[in-house]
């Protein structure tokens, strides 16, 4: 059976990473109006447990996994392991005897359990006393709604999550009523859309980031810049040190390191620390999600046969640099120079390769299986690779921030 299985972020109140939730896709034609959701809730647990493992989904994060009546009744979380797995219980799921008793069972076997979409309802409360954790759509609810259902709940000690978080003030609201946790694409845009000033040191960075991609890359002036910022330096020495190079000489000066690793390296590399060091405000995943990102547009476009795959990479790297910055994408990327082609696939304007390759990465990242379809068909490459392109670039991504 085809299986895609793609992953959103789960934040706690410091922005680190809690947990991810996983979204499900069987087979090619699922997402159409006769979707069988006892199927897809039954095959997740299924695929998570044995075909993908949840360890590696979630690197021992919290794995928040839907479901339905059907799979509550069959008990197939018991194959998922408890230390790990947050049981959703959807909100299609009416709490009568059968369902309480079923709940009652995985709450002794020790399992965490969350209600999803939560909205209120007399009938619920049997249910309310047995779950740790409240999910509130923030898009399907307003700020009286929100705050009412905490306070009347948070008190019984209940982990409320606001899902569906879409901008930093979502966030910011979420975060001020007292909500535990929070969900959503809020981390990977800017807070503010304006002209900012850059910081001392993100501008020795962004002076780096526009040296490595002029045409002709001049060593000279790149070594005088990552001289000046010391944990560039040392990042460098110790990227170029380690197993990856294998070098049997010694390093004698930042431009000798450049040298040895060559232009395409560089440019990978520099980008990568580059964003890094600028992002270190931000949530680590936001820069674990340009990681990610960039090395799925390489794989794809190495395999559709792209010519300079390392530019893919770099376009996947730079996805982010808006919200890393803190700046309108369009008045970023003027700043930088990159090829045209590449700013149009960021803005997602056009049709050119690059375009398409962002757009697959985006639609399997986003759990767009519609649009997944679209893209992989224009580019011509078989959207069932992409799931396994997906879940190496995860292991990549998490081997490059250690």
């Amino acid at each position: 059976m085809d299986v895609f299985i793609a992953r959103q972020p789960i934040f706690d109140r410091k922005r680190d990473v809690f947990g991810y939730e996983l979204l499900f896709r069987s087979g090619l034609q699922n997402y159409f109006d006769h979707f069988d959701a006892d199927k897809a809730a039954s095959q997740m647990i299924g695929d998570s447990a044995i075909f993908f493992g949840i360890e590696t989904l979630t690197r021992g994060k919290k794995a928040f996994i839907n479901l339905t009546r059907d799979s509550l009744m069959k008990d197939y979380p018991s194959l998922l392991p408890r230390d790990i797995a947050v049981l959703e219980l959807l909100e299609t799921i009416e709490p009568d005897e059968e369902v309480l008793n079923a709940v009652r069972k995985l709450k002794r076997k020790g399992y965490t359990l969350a209600l999803d979409d939560f909205v209120y309802h007399p009938g619920f409360d049997p249910l309310i006393q047995l779950v740790d954790i409240i999910k509130v759509d923030w898009m399907n609810s307003n700020e009286e709604e929100r705050r009412n259902l905490f306070k009347r709940f948070s008190v019984g000690g209940k982990t409320f999550l606001a899902e569906k978080l879409e901008t930093q003030e979502d966030f910011e609201e979420a975060y001020s009523i007292g909500y535990h946790l929070f969900q959503g694409y809020f981390f990977s845009k800017p807070v503010v859309i304006s002209k900012k000033e850059v910081s001392g040191n993100k501008l020795t960075t962004l002076k780096v980031l526009r040296e490595i991609h002029q045409p002709g890359l001049d060593f000279q002036n790149l070594d005088e810049c990552i001289r000046q910022d010391l944990t560039l330096s040392y990042k460098l020495l110790r990227y170029i040190n380690s197993a990856f190079f294998g070098l049997h000489t010694e390093i004698r000066s930042i431009k000798h390191a450049l040298v040895l690793m060559g232009e395409s390296e560089i440019r990978k590399w520099a980008t990568l620390v580059s964003l890094a060091t600028m992002g270190e405000d931000k949530p680590l995943e936001l820069t674990l999600n340009a990681t990610l990102r960039a090395k799925m547009c390489e794989v794809i476009a190495t395999e559709t046969g792209q010519k300079n795959p390392s530019d893919f990479f770099l376009m996947g790297l730079f996805s982010v640099i808006d919200a890393i910055m803190d700046r309108n994408l369009v008045e970023v990327l003027h700043d930088l120079p990159l090829a045209r082609e590449v700013k149009s696939a960021l803005l997602r304007v056009g049709a050119n390769p690059y375009r398409q390759v962002y757009e697959i990465v985006l639609s399997y990242e986003y759990a767009n299986w519609r649009a997944l379809t679209k893209w992989t068909q224009k580019l011509g490459i078989d959207e069932m690779r992409i799931s396994d392109i997906y879940m190496e670039s995860i292991d990549w991504a998490h081997n490059s921030q250690k």
